[in-house]
């Protein structure tokens, strides 16, 4: 892509082909198609003013069907969970760090880090190659997208391919989470500093994974970085009635929850960092975390449409939790981070 207009765009077949027979699989097709629910229910709640973000926009359509009031606070307590431990990162760290997200699929944190000067040293996307192809298409052709990438490249090209971008403070990566050494590979062909304080993100990505994957992706990026943090989003309480309703109807979509047996409590949540070389951790459900919101963000966010079912939102926030761990990092104050 050249520094002074993005490359033209693909042809459209280039972008929802397949990289190899092998990640068509149907299991794999039901967990990719939930990148594209999570960017449209995003997109939904932020076209009716739950949280500002110039740039999904541009990654996808605003769907003509109305998301339900619930899901709509789901994602801002999400949205807003997430960025608050991320922040809190970047100020522990002064921002001399990266951040490698894990399964991000159409995420915009790396556009908006920049519009706040609050972007790491260098911010990594690793996701399924057909995920990575797409949102690489929106990039190369949008120049909204692909102009504050280009504002902060020295070089007058970027290094672009199907599956692959690599600029000097941002790259997105085509891997498969499962294989670790091709991850590794990857990330430091792009560059990735095992000595810099490293945050890794994962939401809604190891409950995809069956227990040992995820062990394993967890093991790994304790091992790898000196000083690291994982912050962690997905399901929890999934023994009772509700998360039973959930996985069915996960399943009848071919999307399976190989990982849900680590999804029981806040506990085994917890547990499975522990046991798998980080230092700390901690877990909320998202019910807490919403009671916890500044009361001036939740009257604003509460008026915005009417909400029937208290009951309904408070049993969906009960089956979703933030963890968080740390490893290292003792002088930066890594251990203090907390929602």
């Amino acid at each position: 892509m050249g520094k002074g207009r993005p490359a033209a765009c693909p042809r459209e077949s280039s972008i929802t082909s397949c990289s190899s027979a092998s990640s068509c699989d149907a299991d794999d097709e039901g967990v990719r198609g939930t990148c594209e629910d999570a960017s449209l229910c995003k997109r939904f709640a932020v076209s009716i003013g739950y949280w500002h973000d110039p740039y999904i926009q541009h990654f996808v359509r605003l769907s003509k069907e109305r998301k339900a009031p619930e899901i709509n606070r789901g994602y801002f307590a999400r949205v807003h969970g997430v960025s608050q431990l991320i922040k809190a990162f970047l100020r522990k760290t002064e921002c001399h760090c990266q951040i490698i997200n894990l399964g991000a699929g159409m995420d915009t944190t790396f556009w908006r880090l920049k519009d706040e000067d609050l972007l790491p040293s260098k911010y990594f996307e690793v996701d399924f190659p057909m995920i990575v192809t797409r949102k690489l298409h929106s990039i190369k052709c949008k120049p909204p997208l692909s102009s504050p990438i280009l504002e902060l490249h020295s070089e007058d090209t970027l290094q672009m391919d199907g599956h692959i971008l690599d600029s000097k403070r941002y790259a997105v990566i085509g891997a498969d989470l499962r294989d670790l050494s091709e991850l590794e590979e990857k990330l430091k062909k792009c560059n990735m500093n095992t000595q810099l304080p490293t945050l890794l993100i994962a939401e809604c990505v190891l409950v995809y994974m069956t227990p040992e994957q995820s062990a394993n992706l967890l093991k790994w990026a304790a091992s790898s970085f000196e000083a690291a943090m994982f912050i962690n989003y997905e399901q929890v309480n999934m023994g009772d009635r509700f998360g039973q309703i959930m996985i069915e109807n996960l399943r009848r979509r071919q999307c399976d929850l190989a990982g849900v047996e680590t999804c029981k409590s806040l506990e085994s949540q917890k547990e499975r960092l522990l046991s798998n070389g980080w230092e700390t951790a901690s877990a909320v459900d998202m019910m807490e975390l919403y009671n916890r919101l500044p009361r001036a963000e939740v009257s604003r966010i509460e008026s915005l449409e009417f909400l029937d079912e208290m009951e309904l939102l408070e049993q969906l926030m009960r089956h979703y939790c933030l963890c968080w761990a740390t490893k290292g990092g003792n002088e930066l104050g890594l251990k203090e981070i907390t929602y």
